[in-house]
């Protein structure tokens, strides 16, 4: 089975952001990592391919800082990788990424494509679905387990309110994997070692494509304090304290 990994680095999620001077996006000097949810669906890859065979490539789309995650992933344990590299891409809407990957990737044509439900800085969680209408693939969302049998494949999508639904479908296929499907395993002094070797290979990012969304301005949350005292009897103050609570706090029902 050929399985390809879309993974993206995000900026790291203990850091404090720092705005670039136009405040559209961070600074590139700042630390990023994996998206988390895309590690998930790199093991959910390295565990099919353990059980069924076949190989692992992961596939990125972003400026050269990229490289970091992508010898991370091989590390882990993929085969080889697809870097699409364009700086544009970097802070790119979920249409002009699918587009991008979408062109890189065709040519393989891959059996199975897993990308993370959704990415920790933008979160659009559409990359994924958009990129499966690029390549003619059948899809599925929130995926929480999943069981291959022959040329199909069988799912677990998370519901809302607790449900789930299994859902059967046909071979090749996209599946967005939800975060939490398995225990993330990490790379080893082997693995960082034979990640070297492993082929990488560069492709360039196609003409830009108009976005659908544009970032107008990013901010950092605002911290304030607003006290205000409640006068009268003890009684008083409790009612108004409850009211304010559940009319304006809306934390009591």
């Amino acid at each position: 089975m050929k399985i390809a990994v879309c993974i993206k680095q995000v900026p790291t999620r203990d850091s404090q952001p720092r705005l670039d001077k136009a405040r559209t996006w961070v600074l590139e000097q700042d630390a990023f990592e994996m998206n988390e949810p895309d590690a998930y669906a790199l093991e959910e890859a390295l565990r099919l391919r353990e059980q069924h065979g076949g190989e692992v490539v992961v596939c990125s789309a972003g400026p050269s800082r990229v490289a970091q995650v992508i010898r991370e992933a091989l590390a882990r344990g993929a085969d080889r990788a697809i870097h699409v590299e364009g700086d544009a891409l970097a802070a790119a809407d979920a249409f002009v990424v699918a587009d991008a990957l979408a062109a890189a990737m065709k040519e393989e044509q891959f059996d199975l494509v897993l990308t993370g439900l959704q990415s920790d800085d933008q979160g659009f969680a559409q990359t994924g679905v958009i990129l499966a209408e690029r390549l003619g693939l059948t899809h599925a969302t929130i995926v929480m387990e999943v069981k291959v049998e022959g040329d199909a494949l069988k799912v677990k999508r998370e519901l809302e309110g607790g449900w789930f639904q299994w859902v059967g479908m046909p071979l090749p296929a996209l599946l967005t994997i939800q975060s939490g499907i398995n225990q993330l395993r990490y790379a080893t002094l082997k693995g960082i070692m034979a990640a070297k070797k492993k082929d990488v290979r560069k492709a360039a990012a196609p003409a830009a494509a108009e976005p659908r969304q544009r970032i107008a301005r990013l901010y950092v949350p605002e911290k304030g304090k607003k006290t205000e005292m409640l006068s009268g009897s003890p009684q008083e103050a409790a009612r108004a304290l409850v009211q304010k609570l559940r009319d304006e706090a809306r934390v009591l029902s």
